[in-house]
């Protein structure tokens, strides 16, 4: 007797029919091409890095610099190859793809085969670029696995890398409700102290955008309709490190791992030995990172949380050159030029041996070199305001402060704001940097 139609839609029948149907599908994520095709022999650096032109000069690589239009006296007085090009603030991602046609050509005309991200927003700008290089528009779609945060997460995820439980929200009514299921989770939505949670912004660049939620109230006051559409995150306790990843054809030419001694102020390299001791496990998770994002070529920057367990969970990680002066603070201990190794590490023509005269394999840190970022803590201010006792510090390295051009700053409102200098130091006591990058933080070097 032939089955009927109810016998053959049972679960049983389309489990079948469904696992057949997986036989043989190729599933996972969709690896690209990262090969720089033949033609188009100059490289463009997309953004501005006096440091990364001075590199890619020293090295005598053909280039030609994308930046905006008042960098161009600068690049016409010193004869550096420059294309002006307004990046403007395009509303999706899609829209910076189809602008990309005209720049594009204009490159394609000057002999360009591949484009370099120097800084955050440039980043889909060189996917837009390569994806036209390489005729293959899933290029530009990787690079926003590196600016979407959302996107990056869920790419960890899937890859194999802790991450915290997290949502994209589009209003305060979402936010409060991963607050609540959160702590519900935790059990402790009855208690006085519910656990914080992390709202950010889906592709701002460092602390930009950044909230830390700690109670149903904190929605209301730190947020508003212009924060949305926006992440929220649950609470990654333990330490925070950043690492800077030089990697070519798939492997780790280079690993730094950098402490940040105050986040947002201060960072040291390479880190005291209480993280240094992890540097096996960073290293295991970073070419699991490597591994889940398909990347063969560049300089990564992701952070990571390492937990009292000695578990790492991943939070972000960017594809341009870090803030924080942490290049400068690589070439002061270890003697290479991280600006140029960055720009060897992005082309897939540098060669091996390239790369080994200016990444060498044996390391070895000259002590400890640390920084940090000042801040006008005053809204009026005139002039600056050094210690004697730290600049006579033997530990004492430089600093970048300079007379401020305007009497009066105003509050951004985002992020840490704009820093007015960089103090730097060195040395061989991690312990005493440390102090040092504490110590003077919160002194007013602008009064």
């Amino acid at each position: 007797m032939p089955r009927t139609n109810t016998e053959t839609n049972t679960f049983k029948s389309t489990n079948q029919q469904d696992r057949k149907r997986m036989n043989g599908r190729e599933v996972g994520p969709l690896k690209i091409t990262h090969e720089r095709p033949e033609i188009g022999k100059k490289i463009a650096l997309i953004g501005w890095s006096i440091p990364s032109i001075e590199a890619i000069q020293q090295m005598g690589k053909e280039y030609i610099i994308v930046s905006h239009e008042d960098f161009k006296p600068y690049a016409d007085q010193h004869q550096v190859p420059f294309l002006s090009w307004d990046f403007g603030k395009p509303k999706h991602y899609q829209e910076v793809y189809e602008k990309s046609r005209d720049l594009f050509d204009q490159l394609r005309r000057l002999d360009v085969g591949l484009a370099i991200p120097i800084f955050e927003e440039t980043v889909e700008w060189s996917g837009a670029l390569n994806a036209r290089f390489r005729n293959d528009p899933s290029v530009f779609e990787h690079s926003i696995l590196f600016r979407d945060k959302a996107m990056m997460k869920r790419r960890a995820h899937l890859g194999g890398l802790k991450v915290g439980v997290f949502e994209e929200v589009e209003s305060k009514e979402e936010v409060r409700r991963f607050f609540k299921r959160v702590n519900q989770s935790l059990l402790k939505n009855h208690k006085d102290h519910a656990d914080p949670i992390h709202f950010k912004a889906l592709n701002k660049a460092g602390a930009a955008g950044h909230r830390m939620i700690f109670s149903e109230e904190d929605i209301d006051q730190k947020l508003t309709d212009d924060n949305f559409p926006g992440l929220v995150e649950s609470h990654l306790s333990g330490i925070e490190v950043s690492c800077e990843v030089f990697i070519h054809k798939g492997k780790v030419q280079f690993l730094n791992i950098t402490e940040y001694v105050l986040l947002g102020y201060s960072s040291m390299v390479p880190p005291s030995a209480a993280i240094e001791q992890y540097r096996t496990i960073i290293l295991k998770e970073v070419e699991k990172l490597i591994e889940a994002f398909d990347i063969q070529y560049g300089m990564v920057h992701p952070e990571f949380f390492i937990t009292e367990k000695e578990e790492v969970y991943f939070g972000e990680i960017a594809y341009r050159i870090p803030g924080g002066h942490i290049f400068e603070l690589i070439q002061k201990v270890y003697g290479f030029n991280p600006f140029g190794a960055h720009l060897l590490c992005c082309d897939p023509h540098s060669t091996a041996e390239e790369l080994e005269r200016h990444i060498p394999k044996d390391l070895n840190a000259d002590g400890h070199a640390g920084s940090f970022m000042v801040y006008p803590k005053k809204k009026s201010v005139s002039r600056v305001h050094i210690p004697s006792d730290l600049e006579g510090h033997p530990n004492f390295d430089k600093h970048t402060l300079y007379k401020p051009t305007v009497s009066k700053f105003g509050d951004t409102g985002e992020g840490y704001g704009n820093h007015w200098g960089t103090v730097f130091f060195h040395g061989e006591d991690s312990n005493e940097i440390s102090r040092l990058l504490t110590d003077y933080v919160d002194h007013d070097f602008y009064v």
